[in-house]
């Protein structure tokens, strides 16, 4: 144990230890939130990693799993995480990675990651399709999920301030996500998309591996139908995202009003999750495209059935600053940007 604590403690050089990679044991959780100290100081924005009693009891529900990179004496050098973010329990995102900077020679990533998708998913049934968020300041993750068989469907532009990149000086402005999925369990069922985007949703759905049944979206929600959305605001990172579960006569007022709180409580970047089984949900589109929202992407398996991403920004984008590896994330974000500068035209009227 006292050797254990010293190595701990910097007298053994972790970056030269061999490792082993495996699921989340409670003695990592020191490790780990000290690793997150390391590599991004007290500036990272989900708080659950700076909290080792937190982070184990997030463990054991099962609302994270954490995959580490352990040495022989107990340092932890890197890990990755599945956690859920959606608003469908059995769609885990894969993320919150990260390894030691002089242990990044090492291959901890990528053996992590094939540990992830190759063995820890695959013996959980509960995970039914896996996501993830590659940043776009480097184009290191993006590969990451090219290779581990995820499709990009979505692109969150200036999800992410500066500052949470501050320590290592990787970001100049906000930073951009592109969003790729990998379906474990498939699900084909019918989507409604909005005739507006007709093109560019069919364009990305003829690259996803799982069957959908695509009907274009008609009609207006039922005037006594009362909406249902769900709020929820990032104080750090200044975003707001509004999932909207059901779509109804009261839809403009009752969204309008949301809206309004969040940009008072300081929100530059809006988004919100639309549920595309609702064959009406191109009328919610077409109510957010005239207050100034723009294309984000599909979402598949977002609600159990399909999610369709639509943003808004009280911030410049910084679309020079984005760097994307494939052809096809770059057609994404042509799109995306096009949309964008119809919005924006709307947007300072």
């Amino acid at each position: 144990m006292n050797r254990m604590k010293d190595d701990r403690q910097g007298n053994m050089d972790p970056a030269k230890e061999n490792f082993e990679v495996g699921h989340f044991r409670p003695e990592d959780a020191e490790g780990i939130v000290r690793l997150f100290h390391d590599v991004y100081g007290d500036h990272y924005p989900i708080r659950l990693f700076y909290n080792p009693q937190a982070l184990i009891s997030a463990n054991e529900a099962g609302k994270y799993y954490s995959i580490v990179a352990r040495t022989v004496s107990g340092n932890i050098i890197g890990v990755e995480h599945l956690f859920r973010s959606a608003p469908f329990p059995s769609i885990y995102e894969a993320g919150v990675g990260l390894v030691r900077k002089e242990s990044r020679n090492t291959g901890a990533n990528t053996r992590m990651m094939d540990y992830l998708y190759g063995e820890f998913v695959p013996q959980h049934d509960n995970i039914e399709e896996v996501f993830g968020e590659a940043v776009c300041n480097h184009v290191f993750t993006q590969k990451a999920i090219t290779r581990f068989r995820h499709v990009a469907m979505a692109m969150e532009i200036a999800l992410m301030p500066a500052a949470a990149y501050a320590k290592e000086e990787s970001a100049a402005g906000r930073v951009a996500t592109l969003n790729g999925f990998r379906c474990y369990k498939p699900k084909p069922h019918r989507i409604h998309i909005p005739a507006i985007y007709e093109q560019e949703l069919r364009w990305l759905y003829s690259r996803l591996d799982d069957a959908r049944d695509i009907v274009i979206s008609k009609g207006q929600a039922p005037a006594d139908l009362i909406s249902r959305i769900g709020m929820e605001i990032f104080e750090f990172s200044q975003v707001a995202r509004f999932t909207v579960q059901e779509i109804g006569g009261d839809f403009y007022d009752t969204f309008l009003a949301m809206e309004t709180q969040a940009v008072s409580e300081k929100a530059l970047v809006l988004q919100v999750w639309l549920d595309l089984t609702i064959p009406w949900v191109g009328s919610a589109v077409d109510t957010l495209r005239e207050r100034g929202y723009f294309f984000g992407g599909a979402l598949p398996r977002w609600f159990d059935g399909d999610g369709f991403l639509m943003q808004k920004l009280l911030c410049p984008p910084d679309f020079d600053g984005i760097v994307l590896d494939s052809a096809e994330a770059k057609q994404l974000l042509s799109i995306i940007q096009l949309d964008w500068e119809r919005a924006d035209t709307i947007r300072t009227r």
